[in-house]
C-alpha cells in the first residue's frame, strides 16, 4: 500500500467513554470482522477486560475503507484510558499521526482526558473530537459540545458525533479520519534499512515474544536479521503480519503501516515498550524517548500455601515477558514464608497483575498492603533507599526523610467542592488553582503526597462526590517527608507484614484502627494475648485478646476427682503455669485469613 492511502490513528479517551464500543463499530463499518462473529469490545481479549469494561492492553487492528473511489488502509490503535498506562499510550501516540478525541456527551470532559489529549498534542497529532453517546435520553450534547470546542479552540462544526451503540456517524467519522489525518512519512528516505518503533508486546507459548511496532523506516519480512537497539538483542523475524484484529501472516510490512513480528526470544526482560528495531549492522539511531517505567507502588505477594512458591516464581516470570513494566525479586518473611517483592507503575497496575496471577495461574495468594518508596538520610550519614515497611528505621536513626509527591487535577461539579475540599485536607494536600470547567463544574489542582493517594483516595473521593468526580496525577519532586514506622505487636512479637509507614499525625489514629480490626478477626488462643500499635518510641494503641477458654475440671461429661478441691486446684495450678509457658513462648497461629482481611482493609498504603 502506498502511504498516501494509509491512515494511522488512535482513539483517547477516559475510562468508560465508549472508546472499545465505538472500535467495534468501526469494525463492523468497514466488514473488517463478519456480523456473525461480532461481540461486545472485540479488541478486549482479555476475560478481565471484558468483565470490568476497561482496556487493559492496548490492541492494534487494521481497516480497508473506501473514499472517493480509493482504497484506504486504517491502522487503529485502541489505547487504554488509566493513568497507570500512560507511558504505553504516550509510545501507541509515537506510532500514529492522528487521534480521536472520545468524549461522553453524558458526562463531559474529565480529568483523565486532559492528561491524554496532552501527551497527544506533545506528538504533534492531528485532534479529531468526537462526542459519544449521542442517543442516550442524559446526552448533553450542545453543552458538551461547546466544552470541547473551548477546550480545543476550535468551532462547533469541526465536533462530529456518533453512537458506538447504534452506528450513528460511524461512517462519516471515518471519512473525516481520512481527510483530516496526514498520511505517514519515511525519516530516512533512500536508505536500504528498516527501522520500528515498538509500542507493545505480548508472549506466545510457541512463537515467544511477539512485539507490535509502527515501521518508521524501510520494510521488514521474514527470516530477516533484526535487532533490539536498546536491549542489543539480535534476532531473527520468524514472521510478520498485520491485526484484522487476530495475527494475519503477511510476506512484507514497508514503512508507514503497523503490524506485528515474532521474534522467538523467551526470556523476560528483553522486550520493552519504546525500544526500536533495526537491522544487525544498521547505524539509523533508535527512536528518540526511549525510557523505563519506574515503579512507584511496591507489594510483597506471597503463596497462600508455601508449595506453591515455584509456581509463584514461574507465574511472575511468565507475566514479566508481557508486560516489562512490573518488576520482581525475591524475599522471605517469617511469618508469611517465601514471597517476591514487586514493583507497579500504580495501584491498578497492581490489581490487574494480581488478579492475573489468581485467574491464569490458578494461584491463591497473599498480598501486602502497598507501599512506595521512601529516601531516608541516617544520623550516621549513610543513605537509604526504602520501599519496603519493615525495613524503614527507627525515628532515633533518622536525620531527614524524602517521600514522592504527585500533581492531581481533579474535575468535580461544584455542589461536591466543599466536600473535596475536606477531603483534601485529610490527605495533607496543598490545594492550588481552582477555576470553572463547563456551566457546573470546577477544575482543581492540587499536589499530595503519594503515599496518601495511595491511602485510600481514589475510593473516597467516589464516595465523596457519588462518583461524578474524576481524575489524573502525574508524579512531581521529592519533598521531606513527617513520617514514622507504625509496628503491630502480637504477644510482644511484631508481625513485619502488618507493619506500615504512616503520618506522624495520624500515628495514633491509624494504631488504634489496625489493633481494633486486628483484635477482631484474630482468632482467640489458648493464652490471653496482647495486640499492640508501636510508633514514635512508645505503645500507642493496646487490646487483649481473651484466651480460648477450656475447663480442665471437666473430662468428657464428668467432674474430674468427684468433688476433690485439691485435685481441682493441682489441674488448675496445671494450667496456669502452662499457659504462662505458652505466653512467654510467644507462639501465635496467624490464619492466612487474617493476613487477607488486613491487607483488604484500605490501610494507609
Amino acid at each position: 500500500m502506498e502511504l498516501q492511502n494509509i491512515r494511522n490513528f488512535s482513539i483517547i479517551a477516559h475510562i468508560d467513554h465508549g472508546k472499545s464500543t465505538l472500535a467495534d463499530r468501526m469494525l463492523e463499518v468497514t466488514n473488517t470482522i463478519e456480523k456473525r462473529k461480532m461481540r461486545a469490545q472485540v479488541l478486549d481479549n482479555m476475560e478481565l477486560e471484558r468483565e470490568r469494561g476497561i482496556t487493559i492492553k492496548m490492541q492494534p487492528v487494521r481497516m480497508s475503507h473506501k473514499f472517493d473511489g480509493i482504497d484506504y488502509e486504517l491502522n487503529l490503535i485502541d489505547t487504554p484510558g488509566h493513568i497507570d498506562f500512560s507511558y504505553e499510550v504516550s509510545r501507541a501516540l509515537k506510532a500514529v499521526e492522528g487521534s480521536i478525541l472520545l468524549v461522553d456527551s453524558t458526562q463531559g470532559v474529565q480529568a483523565q482526558t486532559l492528561t491524554t489529549l496532552a501527551m497527544a498534542r506533545e506528538s504533534g497529532l492531528v485532534i479529531i473530537p468526537v462526542l459519544s453517546k449521542i442517543d442516550s435520553p442524559l446526552s448533553r450534547v450542545d453543552e458538551v459540545r461547546i466544552e470541547v470546542a473551548s477546550l480545543l479552540n476550535c468551532s462547533l462544526d469541526e465536533i462530529l458525533l456518533v453512537s458506538g451503540k447504534t452506528g450513528e456517524g460511524v461512517p462519516e467519522l471515518l471519512s473525516e479520519v481520512i481527510k483530516r489525518v496526514p498520511p505517514p512519512t519515511e525519516t530516512y528516505t533512500g536508505k536500504n534499512d528498516v527501522r520500528a518503533l515498538v509500542f507493545d508486546f505480548k508472549y506466545s507459548d510457541h512463537k515467544g515474544v511477539i512485539v507490535y511496532v509502527r515501521i518508521l523506516d524501510g520494510s521488514v519480512a521474514r527470516n530477516q536479521e533484526l535487532m533490539f537497539k536498546v536491549a542489543g538483542e539480535k534476532f531473527i523475524s520468524l514472521e510478520v503480519g498485520t491485526f484484522a484484529p487476530d495475527e494475519s501472516p503477511q510476506p512484507l510490512l514497508s514503512s508507514g503501516e503497523i503490524g506485528y513480528i515474532v521474534t522467538g526470544i523467551k526470556r523476560p526482560g528483553i522486550a520493552s515498550v519504546g525500544d526500536t528495531i533495526t537491522g544487525w549492522k544498521s547505524d539509523l539511531p533508535a527512536f528518540p524517548g526511549y525510557f523505563t517505567p519506574t515503579p512507584v507502588v511496591w507489594a510483597s505477594i506471597y503463596p497462600e500455601s508455601q508449595d506453591d512458591f515455584n509456581q509463584l516464581k514461574m507465574a511472575l516470570s511468565r507475566l514479566k515477558l508481557s508486560d516489562s513494566a512490573f518488576s520482581f525479586e525475591e524475599e522471605s518473611s517469617g511469618s508469611l514464608g517465601r514471597g517476591f517483592r514487586a514493583g507497579f507503575l500504580g495501584m491498578l497496575h497492581l490489581e490487574i497483575v494480581t488478579e492475573r496471577l489468581r485467574r491464569e495461574f490458578n494461584l491463591e495468594l497473599v498480598v501486602t498492603t502497598p507501599s512506595i518508596t521512601y529516601f531516608v538520610k541516617l544520623r550516621n550519614g549513610k543513605l537509604l533507599t526504602v520501599y519496603s515497611p519493615h525495613l524503614f528505621p527507627n525515628d532515633g536513626e533518622m536525620e531527614e526523610v524524602l517521600e514522592p509527591w504527585v500533581s492531581i487535577t481533579v474535575i468535580t461539579p461544584i455542589k461536591y467542592l466543599g466536600s473535596m475540599m475536606q477531603l483534601f485536607y485529610e490527605h495533607e494536600a496543598e490545594i492550588g488553582e481552582t477555576e470553572n470547567f463547563g456551566a457546573d463544574r470546577s477544575q482543581i489542582h492540587v499536589a499530595m503526597p503519594l503515599r496518601e493517594l495511595m491511602r485510600n483516595f481514589f475510593d473516597e473521593m467516589k464516595s465523596t462526590t457519588a462518583g461524578f468526580a474524576s481524575i489524573s496525577y502525574e508524579m512531581a519532586e521529592l519533598r521531606k517527608a513527617d513520617v514514622t514506622r507504625l509496628d503491630i505487636l502480637i504477644a510482644d512479637e511484631v508481625v513485619p507484614a502488618f507493619t506500615r509507614v504512616v503520618s506522624r499525625r495520624k500515628a495514633n489514629e491509624e494504631a488504634e484502627q489496625a489493633v481494633e480490626k486486628l483484635h477482631g478477626v484474630l482468632p482467640r488462643q489458648q493464652f490471653s494475648t496482647k495486640i499492640q500499635g508501636y510508633a514514635l518510641g512508645r505503645i500507642l494503641s493496646s487490646r487483649t485478646l481473651s484466651a480460648f477458654r477450656k475447663d480442665v475440671l471437666m473430662h468428657g461429661s464428668k467432674v474430674v476427682g468427684g468433688g476433690d478441691i485439691s485435685r481441682k486446684k493441682k489441674l488448675l495450678e496445671k494450667q496456669k503455669k502452662g499457659k504462662k509457658r505458652m505466653r512467654e513462648s510467644g507462639k501465635v497461629n496467624i490464619p492466612h485469613e487474617v493476613f487477607l482481611k488486613m491487607m483488604r482493609s484500605g490501610g494507609n498504603e
